[in-house]
């Protein structure tokens, strides 16, 4: 028989409470993650996809410009252009090119032409498109590139010939849109890029990760101070383990923009700050909490 006077104790309130929040913590998890699986989906990334296309032509000779990389720090595309050539073109009997063939390239820094000798065939050959933007709006930053243009002359008399000009994106983490200069659909194109919603999402979320360090370090520190929480010797290898993380994660950043951009002196700077103030703080309650110690012998 139990005395009405005996202790009782609940344990089912704080489990239970602790199971919701276990709960619900892994749900958020696997949304998060579900979220960011589809969100790289429909991004495009993981696989290089055609983005336009100028009409047919009837002799079915095609130029492909395959957009390759970016660099955002001089404002450069990388572009490989390949041509593959219809049967007007070509020999008969040997399938090789049965005149010169020049292609000629407008909005281009390395070279303007390119010419294939009779008797060979077109290789691929890489060419770097100049761009208009600024990488310190990273990671909103998008970028512009002048008219392109392409065309194929044959012959020692450089005769035009109709060709098929398909672009293909390649390149991971950014998104590309292609509109014509002139109302004419075989005219020239202008590419404009900006990073997809995952690239940023990354951006974005390890520079969360760089916030939370400094806070939680502040949060640790502010409570040892007020004798809230016993002093830690060890925490103090924790302390310089979260100040050396710091330029790891600022240059796993996508596309890592160049020092002293926007994110160095809004977030990762001010994160160092609080990571070492905290470690100061740290430093003087084992000053203050062992100073009466006696020293080993």
């Amino acid at each position: 028989m139990v005395s009405r006077f005996s202790p009782t104790y609940n344990f089912c309130v704080p489990g239970g409470r602790s199971l919701r929040f276990g709960i619900i913590g892994v749900g958020v998890f696997i949304a998060a993650y579900v979220a960011s699986i589809v969100l790289y989906v429909n991004s495009g990334m993981g696989h290089p996809h055609q983005f336009a296309e100028s009409p047919p032509s009837a002799g079915g000779t095609t130029v492909i410009i395959a957009v390759e990389d970016i660099q955002s720090d001089n404002s450069l595309l990388i572009a490989n252009y390949s041509v593959s050539v219809g049967p007007e073109l070509l020999d008969p009997v040997t399938q090789n090119l049965k005149e010169d063939l020049s292609l000629v390239l407008t909005s281009v820094v390395a070279a303007s032409k390119h010419t294939w000798l009779q008797g060979t065939l077109p290789d691929v050959f890489r060419v770097s498109l100049p761009l208009t933007g600024d990488v310190a709006d990273w990671p909103f930053d998008t970028y512009q590139s002048g008219p392109i243009s392409a065309k194929l002359l044959s012959g020692a008399a450089q005769q035009p010939v109709i060709h098929t000009v398909i672009m293909v994106d390649r390149m991971l983490g950014w998104k590309i849109n292609v509109s014509h200069v002139k109302s004419d659909v075989f005219g020239p194109y202008r590419v404009d890029l900006y990073r997809s919603e995952s690239t940023v999402g990354f951006g974005v979320l390890i520079l969360g990760v760089l916030i939370a360090l400094a806070g939680v370090a502040l949060f640790v520190a502010v409570e040892t101070v007020r004798d809230r929480r016993k002093f830690q010797p060890p925490m103090t290898t924790w302390y310089a383990a979260m100040l050396f993380a710091v330029m790891p994660l600022r240059n796993a950043l996508p596309d890592s923009p160049p020092f002293g951009s926007w994110i160095d002196v809004t977030i990762v700077i001010w994160v160092i700050v609080a990571l070492v103030a905290s470690m100061v703080l740290y430093i003087s309650c084992w000053w203050r909490h062992l100073k009466h110690d006696k020293p080993v012998v």
